[in-house]
């Protein structure tokens, strides 16, 4: 094998690679996506009342006056958060940063709807992510325009150039580890 082939079998980012683990971790991620239609339904299991007494705790739906509500809720709200999070940690494109936009949106809402006293579940919340947007959008595109001014200066191809501005952690927690 030479020098170049063991650089580009060392490169591959982990949702390339074949070893039994990225093919575990892979399965586990296709059945979840398969399975977020039954798991949204999984809100009808909780009894259609105000107050829901378990074993391990009691929930009293102040604000929404029934439990099954705040179930039906959240699924509505959880589900799209963990599936554009695979998308995040498993894009490889140059621009999924911009997909931080709607976590931190999905993020916010979930608080929102945990917070019994607030009246209005989806109002005022682009308020609250101007700030990420205004960062998050411009570097978005500086990235792009940097990119582009590469290519047209240069003989690579564009997936070269996403390539050489990507940021290959070793593993998914290196992945995770970057952003904080």
């Amino acid at each position: 094998m030479t020098n170049k082939q063991q650089k580009l079998k060392k490169e591959k980012s982990w949702f390339q690679r074949t070893d039994n683990r990225s093919v575990v971790l892979g399965t586990f991620i296709a059945v979840f996506i398969a399975s977020t239609p039954y798991l949204f339904y999984l809100y009808e299991s909780v009894p259609d009342q105000k107050v829901w007494d378990t074993f391990l705790f009691t929930y009293d739906s102040t604000h929404y006056g029934s439990v099954l509500t705040v179930a039906w809720t959240l699924t509505g709200k959880i589900i799209p958060l963990l599936l554009i999070l695979i998308w995040f940690f498993t894009c490889r494109h140059w621009w999924y940063h911009v997909l931080i936009i709607p976590i931190s949106m999905f993020i916010f809402q979930i608080f929102t709807v945990i917070n019994d006293d607030i009246s209005y579940v989806d109002s005022n919340q682009m308020l609250y992510l101007i700030p990420l947007i205004a960062i998050v959008v411009p570097s978005i595109y500086l990235i792009r325009a940097k990119m582009f001014d590469k290519l047209n200066t240069a003989n690579k191809s564009l997936q070269e150039l996403e390539d050489e501005f990507m940021i290959k952690p070793t593993s998914l927690w290196g992945k995770i580890k970057q952003y904080f």
